[in-house]
């Protein structure tokens, strides 16, 4: 919306646009390859996004101006949060206590329960939580995946009514 507040804000809305389709496929790849592509055109449409706002912010530094500037600086911020979420995992040294914590209550629950069928719930429960935790850490693979709703629903308003 901030965007139709410039003089060429049908430039800017569709460079907005090229972005937003950018970050959609950031979500959808799985290929390295791809992924770098994708990264080296949201990193190109990220400097013409901010030229496109930049340059008429200083050429009339207004308060619409700064607040277009301040928007679009919002909009650019939340690809680093995302990307930095993304690389942010589990450490290894959480990875082995968890491990060492079910190891220790497998043991425990074994000593004391000599029944068979007893026995084989607390290990497949602990099981079960570990694989979903790797799979929460891990956004490309696995079962669980990241729907960029918001982004999707972004795009669709471009296409207006």
């Amino acid at each position: 919306m901030r965007a139709d507040l410039l003089p060429e804000a049908a430039h800017v809305r569709e460079l907005l646009a090229k972005y937003t389709e950018q970050r959609i496929l950031f979500y959808r790849s799985k290929d390295p390859a791809e992924l770098q592509r994708i990264n080296a055109t949201t990193t190109k449409l990220q400097n013409d996004l901010w030229s496109a706002v930049a340059g008429p912010a200083r050429a009339e530094p207004t308060p619409v101006a700064a607040l277009v500037v301040a928007g679009m600086n919002d909009v650019l911020n939340s690809q680093g949060y995302t990307q930095a979420a993304w690389r942010n995992r589990v450490p290894v040294g959480a990875w082995i206590l968890m491990f060492l914590v079910a190891i220790a209550c497998n043991l425990l629950l074994g000593i004391s329960e000599r029944r068979g069928v007893t026995l084989l719930i607390l290990p497949i429960i602990i099981s079960i939580a570990l694989y979903l935790i790797a799979d929460m850490d891990s956004p490309r693979g696995g079962i669980i995946h990241v729907v960029p709703q918001n982004l999707i629903s972004l795009q669709q308003s471009f296409a207006g009514p």
